[in-house]
This record gives structure tokens, sequence and C-alpha cells, in this order.
């Protein structure tokens, strides 16, 4: 996840370098206003000393004439400028000129940034044996120490934002750039040309598709996405640990794709999905019939489900591989941070292109986000594009109320917030014979059904005092200036709606994971006639009904069935012990037309000391990004046993990682991280893919490992199965 955090991310260090530019006109300008008549004065000293021993007596004249008539002593007037530049000569403690504030912060910014340098040369440099130096063995190292070698093929399959693209037609603009990385590695063009950045990386608003004279491609091969930035890491450990088990290109596989896309428009425009089955039958057949195991990450996972029933099914929709396919040639899918039911923060993302950490940033620094006071309009930028993303919609909240919950219901209901520090440090881990069951801390419960509320009064009230949310409030009106652009260069369909349209929307309302729906299509419209072809979020009544063979069904686990697999086995690998983004409150942004997006994130509401509701989100348990509920329900219930959703009944499994952040800087991000990229260094978690990949079943790993309420969450949500 994280998709418009990492443009936002982008776009701020953009203003950022924009606003020091700004600052440095000004100090310039500050210098010319107040330095120069001091060189001037300097300057005019000079020459009237000169003057003065060239014609000692007429200047003498004219300096009683001057006196005479002015009333100033030309000669006290001499002598404080001798004694002004005589103390300009002279040093001071400090040097030849006084300290200024910005001189302050540039030595501190130096000496930071020397001293951390300093620590990085001496950590590189000091033998490694040192004692809280030594760098623990890797679990690749120790497992084939233990004597397990590669057995099964791998597949790997990225998520949304981290896998690279590349350009390889662009516009003028972009000249020099062919099959440079424009996303992933450097990101150095966002800062010699950011808005034909930002242009190359659209898609057409119509289509979904390439713009006419605009291509950009996935990066192909395992370095699509083993780092996104230098030094960050994604699949990089992972892979590492494989090839210390025997894993190389023959044997391990990056299926790279176009993640702004459509599911299905991979396969119209690039046949990604027919490579990706061309690949997996050419491993399974050059590794002596071994079946694949599939690991994929984030939105990967739902991109995968979405293969699984594709590959099944006839052409020209499908691939054509026939009710079999799955189970002759997958041993099992081994799912991190899965997404199966959508997250709540892709909501805040398109509704105002935001959330915690964006609103965070908007509190402290407004004017390097908004275009109240510099004009940088970067959450406008980061709005346009991504909306243009028909893979954003993949994300949203899948199953309704049913699932996310009413205005006065949901599956958390009853969680505390204080409690996540103390459940977390026990050493308790459920098994398969667990109910499930765990003692909570009971008080007022946040209502997290309301995914948004327009103030924080409408995130409490109860329901009967909400007003009821009809066909009216979604009646878009336009305005008659939406062609106006003085006030800024980025407009956005929310430049399109009249005043009374968003007012309508914003008076005291709270939206469910079924009116969510509703306001997602009346705010970006464009993006949802597009996307609703291709993706869909309800709970199907009959999985037989012929209208689930459409391609827009394939990827919601609630409107399909897994394949007739079962030997095949499914894994949900997630962290735990994070405050992850589960609703949020909003508010009318405080501006006039001319200011783009008309909501934001309410910074300012805030709970109890130990409350869920932060900053204007409420949070519950997960990995930071992905809640509990939709990475592990469907592994929890859903899929658990035979159901209509799992016809052959394949096994399932349930693998949480305990969140424990780094100690110190040393360790990096961490091995034993629980969030939901860094996971894919968590050494509990590679060792799990390792065994799985080597030829362990899920109960030789000991079956399920929980941490979290998943069980009674599960329960709570009633589902004909």
């Amino acid at each position: 996840m994280g998709f418009s955090w990492a443009l936002s991310v982008l776009l701020f260090a953009k203003s950022l370098a924009k606003f020091l530019i700004a600052m440095a006109s000004i100090l310039r300008f500050r210098k010319l206003c107040y330095v120069e008549p001091v060189k001037c004065s300097s300057l005019n000293f000079e020459s009237f000393e000169t003057l003065k021993g060239d014609n000692n007596e007429q200047f003498e004249a004219q300096n009683v004439e001057k006196k005479d008539e002015k009333g100033v002593d030309v000669d006290s007037v001499t002598e404080i400028l001798l004694d002004r530049q005589n103390k300009k000569k002279r040093p001071n403690k400090r040097g030849n000129k006084e300290w200024r504030c910005v001189d302050y912060c540039c030595w501190i910014i130096g000496y930071m940034c020397t001293t951390w340098w300093l620590l990085l040369f001496l950590y590189h440099c000091l033998p490694a044996n040192l004692p809280g130096l030594r760098v623990a063995e890797s679990p690749g190292t120790r497992l084939k120490h233990e004597g397990l070698i590669a057995h099964h093929p791998v597949v790997l399959v990225p998520g949304i934002v981290t896998g690279g693209l590349e350009l390889w037609e662009g516009k003028p603009c972009a000249e020099g750039l062919f099959r440079k990385r424009l996303w992933g590695g450097s990101f150095s063009e966002i800062f010699k040309r950011p808005l034909c950045w930002l242009e190359h990386l659209s898609l057409d608003n119509v289509t979904g598709l390439d713009p006419p004279g605009i291509r950009l491609r996935a990066v192909p091969g395992l370095v699509a996405a083993d780092y996104f930035a230098p030094g960050y890491f994604v699949w990089a450990v992972l892979i590492e640990n494989l090839a210390q088990i025997g894993y190389e290109g023959k044997n391990l596989y990056m299926a790279a794709y176009d993640w702004r896309l459509s599911f299905q428009n991979t396969e119209i425009r690039d046949q990604a999905l027919s490579r990706l089955k061309s690949k997996i039958e050419l491993m399974y057949v050059t590794n002596g019939y071994r079946k694949v195991v599939v690991v994929p990450h984030s939105m990967g996972v739902i991109y995968f489900l979405h293969f699984l029933k594709w590959v099944e099914s006839p052409p020209p929709m499908g691939g054509g591989g026939g009710p079999s396919w799955c189970a002759k040639h997958i041993k099992a899918i081994m799912n991190i941070g899965p997404a199966f039911l959508g997250v709540p923060k892709t909501v805040s993302n398109i509704l105002s292109a935001e959330g915690k950490d964006i609103a965070f940033i908007r509190a402290m620094a407004p004017g390097l986000l908004d275009s109240e006071l510099l004009g940088f309009q970067t959450l406008e930028h980061v709005m346009r594009v991504s909306r243009t993303w028909d893979s954003i919609i993949s994300l949203m909240p899948k199953g309704g109320e049913t699932i996310w919950g009413n205005l006065d219901w949901s599956p958390e209901e009853g969680y505390g917030c204080d409690l996540v520090k103390k459940r977390y440090t026990s050493t308790e881990i459920k098994t398969n014979n667990t109910d499930g069951k765990r003692g909570l801390k009971l008080q007022e419960s946040a209502k997290y059904g309301r995914i948004i509320s327009f103030e924080k009064a409408a995130s409490q009230l109860p329901s009967s005092q909400l007003p009821n949310l009809g066909s009216k409030e979604f009646q878009r009106t336009s305005t008659g200036t939406n062609s106006n652009t003085s006030c800024g260069e980025v407009m956005t369909e929310y430049d399109e709606m009249s005043r009374e349209s968003i007012r309508k929307v914003a008076e005291n309302k709270a939206y469910t994971a079924r009116s969510v729906i509703d306001l997602v299509r009346f705010v970006a419209p464009k993006m949802m006639r597009r996307a609703e072809a291709h993706f869909s979020h309800g709970i199907a009544e009959n999985l037989d009904d012929p209208k689930y063979t459409h391609h827009k069904y394939w990827s919601n686990p609630l409107e399909t069935k897994l394949p007739d697999a079962p030997d095949m086995e499914i894994y949900c690998l997630y962290g735990v012990g994070i405050p992850t983004e589960r609703s949020y409150v909003y508010k009318k942004s405080p501006s006039d037309r001319c200011r783009s997006i008309p909501f934001r994130i309410d910074s300012s509401a805030d709970g109890s000391n130990d409350g869920c509701l932060k900053g204007g989100v409420y949070f519950v348990d997960g990995d930071e990004s992905v809640p509990v509920l939709s990475a592990g329900y469907m592994c929890a219930k859903g899929w658990r046993g035979r159901t209509r959703f799992n016809p052959s009944g394949m096994a399932t499994y349930i693998r949480e990682y305990r969140h424990k952040p780094p100690a110190s800087l040393l360790e990096g991000r961490g091995s034993e991280s629980g969030a939901h990229v860094d996971i894919m260094g968590n050494v509990a978690l590679i060792e799990d893919v390792l065994r799985v990949s080597a030829g362990a079943t899920g109960a030789e790993l000991r079956g399920d490992r929980i941490h979290s309420d998943i069980m009674r969450m599960s329960e709570r949500v009633n589902i004909r199965l």
C-alpha cells in the first residue's frame, strides 16, 4: 500500500525544494537591501577622504558652511564612519560577521550529517564480531545448514506501487529517458521535470490504458521490485535468502506487471496473465514436474486471485487452462499482507489524496501541501494522477456492511487501542484448536462501521440522530466556473461540482462501506465509470449464477470460487500489533472554490488518551496498511473448511507475525517487523516461505499462529457459507 503516500512524499520533496529556492531568493534580496548600502557607504567614505586630502582648505570651508546650514558636523560623521569601518575589520568572537539564524541551521545540519556518516563509517570499519555489532545468521544460511534445499519453483507477485516502470515512448519533454525508470529507483526526474514526470505516469481518463504518445511498461525480472528506491528493500531480502538454499533464475521468477492498470487490462495490453501462465507451465516442466509455490504481496494477492479464475476460464475472456490447471501446477499460495477484502485508506486517498501521514504533514506545515500560500498544489497533482489508475478501485472495501459494519456495529467492536502494547508483549500464541476468545477491556466502542464521518460528532452520535442518505445527496450539479484556471494550474473533478453539491455531501453525514461506494461515484465519476467495468465489491448470493463468469468478479473472494484443487494450500501471512487506519473524521476545507479539494481529514479530532481516535483517524489492529479483518477473514472463516467459496475444501492457514520495532538505528528496518512492507525482511516469515518452498506442508509448520482477535472478529461476521 501507500500509493498516494509515496507520490505525496515525492511531490513534497519537490515542494520543499521550491520552498528552499524561494527562501534563498528572499535572502539574496535582503542582502541587496541591507548589505549593499553599507558597501556604498564605505566607498563614499573613501572618496570623501581622498577629496579631503586633495583640497583640505576648500573642504574645511565647505564643512563649516554645511555645519552652519544643516547643523551637522561633518568631522563627527567622519569619525563615526571610521569607527564603523574599524569594527568591521576587527574580528569578533564568531568571525568577521555576526551569525544569522540560517547560519546556525546550516551548521546544525552539517554536524548531524557529519556525525551520521562518521558513525556509518565506523560501523563498516569495525570488526563484525564485536559485541553488539554481530549480524544474526540469516534464515537461509541457517536452514541450509539444516539440510533444506530448493525444491518447488517459486513465483513472486509484487503489489501496488512497489514495481518499477520504465519509459518506452514519451513526449518531447521526456527526451533522453528511453528505457529509464520513471517509477522506482532514484526518482531523480521528479526534481528535473516534475510536470512531465506526472504526465507520463498518468493513464488515459477514458480508456484506462496508455495516453496517446506515451508507453510506460513494467520493468522485467527480479530487479522489478527487489528495491523500491536505493537502500529501501522490498523483495531483496527474501530473494537473497531463497538464493542461499539454492534458488536462481531457472526456479525463481518475478511476475512483474503494470500495477496501475485494471487486472484484465494487464492481459489486454501486455498479455501479462498469459505470460505468467506460460512461465508457470515452463517452470513446472523444467523443474522435474514439481508444483509451483506462489508468493504474492499486498494487491498482488487479489491480482493472483484474479489469475486463478482467468487461467481456468475459456477464451477469449480467460486463459483456457481448464478446471484442473491449478490442481496440476500450484502447490501453495503464500499471501503476504493480503488485502483480500480491501483497505479503508483507499477511500481517503480517493476522497482527498491523504491518509494519516499526509494529514499530519498538512497540519504541521500546511503551506507545503496546500495551495493557500505557495501554490504548490501537491495533493491536487496526486489526485489527478492517481484517479487515472484503475487498480486503486480494486482495494476499495469489499462485502459492504456485512463485513465492515454499519452505523452502529462493526466486527472490531470492543477493540481497545490501549491494549495493543499489553496484548503483544505476552507470549500467548493460539493454535489450530483455539476457540478465538480473548478477554477484552470493554469501553465505549468506536463506531468503526462509519468509514467516513463529516465532523467528530457524526462519528459518535446514535444513528437515529444522523440524517438519512438518499439519492438527492448524490445528485451531482455542475458549477458554472469549471473553466476558471486562474486560481491554480491543476483542475480536479471537484472543480466541476457546485458548492451546493459539496455542502450536501458534507453536512453531518456518516458513510458506511455500502454508502461510501455511492460517495466515491459522486466525487470521482470518471474513475468509477471505468473501474466498475473491471471490479465488484459485493457478496454473491448464488455463485452458480452465470453473471459471475465475468472477469469483474474474479478479484473479489466473496464473489468467486477457489479452484477445484483439494491438495493446494492457502496461507495468510501478515503482521499485527500496529495501529492501522480503519475510519476517518472529515471536515470541509476552509477555502473557496479556487482551492480544489473541498474536504480534508480533521487532524484536530482526537479521542481520550487511551482511545482509538488520533488526528482524525480511528485505528484498529493491523500491519499499518491492512486491517486484520481484511487480511485474515478469508483464511479464518470464508475459506476455512468446505464452504461455498472453497468447494474443494483446500487447507487454509493463518500465520501472524507480532510487530517488534528495531531496537536501534543499526538494525535498519528491523528483522521482526510486522509492517506492511518491512515484513518482507521478517526472519520468521522468511523461514516459513523457505520451508514451504523446500517441501513442507502447513501441518509441518504446526498450523495456525495467531496473536490477534481475528477468530473472534470472524465469528461476528454473519455471512452464509
